[in-house]
């Protein structure tokens, strides 16, 4: 099976490092993008690289397609001629609709639409997966372990798929401007924003494995954590108090609500 790949920003870059870890033959994975630089990096490592998407469409089984939202009609367009019911597309795209695919491709073909997030980058990644009926049993499993080699997999229907972007896409900025506000205050209370970060992200790793392998809810490794009197629950009211959550369900609206309209402009 060969898989091409339209776009060789982080994400594929990431996704093909996935690859490359998990054997996969170098030659049967094809690339193109405008940048020369990029591809030559991916033809020393004895990838395909093609002079143009219509070429990768052309020549793979699977097509990744990693470009901008706002790219996305333009790219379809171009390799409408060479699509066929016997290829499978991926869009890893915020917003880009299963239908938004098929209507600019004039096909009823194969599509699984993904969320990956950036920790992918690091095999620390987070992706939901949400496949069209006839996507095979076989080239679903190909697909997964595209992303499984960098981290977890949910299957999702499309209906939660603009929702999930606040789940797990975007999410990864939330948790950075949380750290960056504890590295602040630590600079202010004399500690060494080096030190500081240092431990923000160790207790970040640790509380994340808490959450997994406990066996508890966030409400309880919460109670866990503070006491009655005691300085957690101080720093934990004034969360109360300026309605953190009610902030972050808020937030986490305006990421959805935004990635439905990233399909329309595209």
């Amino acid at each position: 099976m060969k898989i091409g790949f339209i776009g060789a920003g982080n994400m594929a870059t990431a996704i093909i490092g996935g690859l490359l870890l998990n054997d996969f033959a170098p030659a049967d994975i094809h690339v193109y993008d405008m940048d020369m630089e990029k591809l030559k990096v991916f033809s020393e490592k004895g990838l395909t690289v093609e002079e143009s998407s219509e070429a990768v469409c052309s020549e793979s089984n699977i097509i990744v397609l990693a470009v901008k939202p706002q790219n996305y009609r333009e790219v379809l367009v171009d390799i409408k001629e060479s699509a066929a019911l016997e290829k499978t597309f991926v869009s890893i795209a915020a917003g880009i609709t299963i239908d938004f695919v098929r209507e600019n491709l004039e096909l009823s073909c194969p599509v699984v639409r993904v969320m990956p997030n950036t920790p992918l980058l690091l095999s620390k990644g987070a992706s939901a997966l949400c496949p069209t009926d006839n996507v095979t049993g076989e080239t679903l499993e190909v697909v997964k372990s595209m992303f499984e080699s960098g981290g977890v997999v949910e299957i999702l229907t499309e209906d939660k798929m603009d929702a999930v972007i606040s789940v797990n896409g975007s999410s990864p900025a939330y948790f950075y401007l949380f750290a960056k506000a504890m590295a602040d205050y630590a600079e202010k209370a004399g500690i060494s924003r080096e030190v500081a970060m240092n431990l923000i992200c160790a207790t970040m790793e640790g509380s994340a494995e808490m959450l997994r392998s406990s066996g508890d809810d966030p409400e309880t490794l919460i109670k866990k954590v503070s006491s009655k009197g005691g300085t957690t629950i101080e720093a934990l009211n004034v969360f109360y108090n300026n309605n953190l959550e009610s902030i972050v369900c808020d937030a986490m609206s305006a990421c959805t609500r935004r990635a439905s309209e990233l399909s329309k402009e595209a």
